[in-house]
């Protein structure tokens, strides 16, 4: 080649060099979808959203600069939570951030391929959303509510608060694998703290607010809610009721007990927080099927005191100092 015409080369590539390389600096946009069975304008979803944002900022990701985020408020109702979990899928997104068994199951439905991760869900084995909790198997992985066995520590601690309760309504989903699983590890306890345990569906608020009515014109009650999604829908009612009913109530979860009771379970923001993590490795190459289902590491004890004084309760001190968050 002739030194004119190598010089000609040289320059030509020095003037695609500058471009080639702002080219791979430039980060590729990701897309994220997000499927949650509930209102836009449910405060708690939106926290959970936050906490899920929040964490994924943390790890690097930043929403317009590198990843594009598309939310989906589903409510409750099957339908249209199916009817977005299409959309989500059509989208084509890199991974799906989905609350709840159901949400979960219906994206399963339309497809087996795009990444899943659940940072909610009760007996994801048991609901066929994975093989296993070691080995996912399949395009869906993420975190459990909680370990059964933990249901019966509600009725302990109902026991514990209100010595002289004798009867219990149990609101639980039955169409749920978990919603059963919940009741029956309740059930199991209860003969040795002589309690009789009944039952409640919560298909609609028709049914709750009937049923409750009912369970309270007999006297020594309790309540405890289970963990579910159509709890989480008529959680408002159902705050309401038991305060009309004066029945001391135990729930699975803190953001009932701002409206009064006590709550033990896990902390959700934290269980988001780890999705965020999980959704992180995907977006850089690990596949669910190889990210085991983790259980919450850390469970809350949260106590409104102001609900307690006006049901004439008084918390024993021993309970108070397990307490991580007392509200008054």
């Amino acid at each position: 080649m002739r030194r004119r015409e190598f010089l000609g080369v040289l320059g030509g590539a020095a003037s695609v060099w500058p471009l080639t390389a702002r080219a791979q600096q430039r980060e590729q946009m990701r897309r994220i979808g997000i499927l949650l069975p509930a209102a836009a304008d449910d405060r708690q979803a939106q926290t959970f959203v936050g906490a899920f944002l929040q964490a994924l900022g943390l790890l690097g990701w930043s929403v317009g600069r590198n990843v594009r985020i598309d939310i989906r408020w589903a409510g409750a109702n099957a339908d249209e939570i199916r009817r977005h979990a299409a959309e989500l899928v059509a989208l084509a997104p890199d991974v799906i951030l989905a609350q709840g068994n159901t949400a979960v199951r219906l994206l399963l439905q339309a497809s087996r391929t795009v990444p899943i991760v659940f940072p909610i869900a009760g007996d994801p084995v048991g609901a066929g959303l994975v093989d296993s909790l070691a080995r996912p198997g399949g395009n869906a992985t993420g975190f459990m509510n909680f370990e059964f066995s933990l249901s019966g520590k509600w009725l302990e601690l109902l026991k514990q608060i209100v010595p002289g309760v004798t009867r219990v309504a149990v609101l639980r989903d039955p169409a749920l694998g978990s919603g059963t699983s919940q009741f029956a590890a309740i059930q199991a306890v209860a003969p040795s703290l002589r309690v009789e345990v009944n039952p409640v569906g919560v298909r609609d608020a028709t049914e709750i607010e009937r049923a409750l009515a009912a369970f309270a014109h007999a006297p020594d009650g309790g309540l405890i809610v289970t963990g579910g999604g159509s709890q989480q829908l008529h959680r408002d009612l159902i705050v309401a009721l038991a305060a009309r009913h004066k029945l001391p109530a135990v729930y699975f979860e803190r953001y009932f007990v701002a409206a009064g009771g006590l709550s033990y379970g896990p902390d959700l923001d934290e269980q988001f927080r780890g999705a965020a993590s999980y959704v992180d490795r995907i977006l850089k190459g690990e596949k669910p099927a190889d990210l085991p289902v983790q259980a919450p590491t850390k469970y809350e004890l949260v106590i409104n005191l102001k609900t307690a004084k006006a049901l004439g309760l008084t918390i024993p001190p021993s309970v108070l100092a397990r307490a991580d968050e007392v509200i008054e």
